[in-house]
């Protein structure tokens, strides 16, 4: 009987004891899992802290989020383009017209009267300037010269006036500015108008009823005032032009016959009307050959490879005719 109950105290003992053993083993696990967790909470806390650096946990959410809203914003934008780009389909793209393809049926049909290419002389292009004039009015007949010379050199800007045998076929208005007895002068010449007075009045107001002023020497300086105004108007008066003169009867003549001034553009190009298609080949080739000897006659010593690039031929609204470049010489 004593046994058997020390038996039974030793069968309770050992339970006891695993009982005890299970709970270290348990406790055991348990601690470790939240070992696990408070370094895995540190590792974020300290990798939150890197990134924020002195900011609080707050701000550090709300950059976060921020980051997330302006990322979702962008996918969307993504999605959108590319959306559109899907739903709207590709136009074809329209081969760039010809200038005469862009022209009107009339500009086209006059145009199939000139050859494509080629290269006309002097008398055929007039012929055929003013056979291909499209316009209803007396057209002006227009002469390019693409001339070899570099204008940014003194010699070689180019710049001229000549009387047209011909004329222009234009009316225009002369002022003469100078002492009584040159407004004498001119006034019996022809001139529109003249006189100190009256011409230093327009010029006052900043009125022009005039196409060409000449003046003479002893009045040059009192035109300086106005030289901003006649300037960029082309009507500052130049001894080169003949509009500088003490003989000014002469130049008021040769101004209603058709005097005309050339100068060469910053490309090198001389533009010039050359008179009317109403004058007929005959007076427009003595015309073009008039301005074609004064270019000859003014080509610089320097300009020592071609002298002229190209010549063309139109009217105010005709289409372009090519010329020999050996016309001019």
């Amino acid at each position: 009987m004593a046994e058997a109950k020390k038996t039974e105290e030793v069968k309770k003992a050992s339970t006891k004891t695993t009982k005890a053993a299970a709970k270290v083993a348990e406790d055991e696990i348990l601690n470790a899992e939240v070992a696990e967790v408070v370094a895995n909470k540190d590792k974020a806390s300290t990798k939150s802290v890197a990134k924020a650096g002195k900011r609080s946990a707050k701000a550090v959410e709300a950059a976060e989020e921020k980051a997330a809203k302006e990322e979702r914003k962008a996918v969307k934008a993504g999605d959108d383009v590319e959306a559109a780009a899907d739903s709207k389909p590709k136009q074809p793209k329209k081969p760039t017209r010809s200038r005469l393809e862009r022209s009107g049926k009339k500009f086209r049909k006059l145009a199939e009267q000139i050859e494509k290419d080629k290269v006309y002389s002097i008398d055929e292009a007039i012929a055929l300037a003013i056979k291909t004039s499209p316009t209803k009015f007396d057209a002006t007949v227009e002469l390019h010269v693409n001339l070899g010379v570099d204008p940014r050199h003194a010699d070689q800007n180019i710049r001229d006036s000549l009387v047209l045998p011909a004329g222009t076929g234009k009316t225009v208005k002369i002022a003469v500015y100078g002492d009584e007895e040159a407004t004498k002068a001119a006034k019996a010449a022809g001139a529109d108008l003249a006189g100190e007075d009256d011409v230093a009045k327009q010029l006052d107001k900043g009125t022009f009823d005039f196409d060409i002023l000449i003046a003479t020497p002893a009045f040059m300086p009192k035109l300086g005032k106005y030289a901003r105004m006649l300037g960029p108007r082309g009507l500052m008066p130049n001894p080169k032009s003949g509009t500088v003169t003490n003989d000014v009867a002469k130049a008021v003549a040769e101004a209603k016959a058709g005097r005309v001034e050339y100068r060469v553009d910053s490309t090198g190009i001389v533009h010039l009307g050359v008179g009317k298609v109403s004058f007929g080949d005959t007076k427009l080739s003595q015309n073009v050959q008039a301005v074609f000897a004064s270019l000859k006659s003014n080509r610089p010593q320097s300009v020592k490879g071609n002298y002229v690039n190209a010549i063309h031929i139109t009217t105010t609204m005709g289409p372009s005719i090519t010329v020999e470049t050996n016309s001019i010489g």
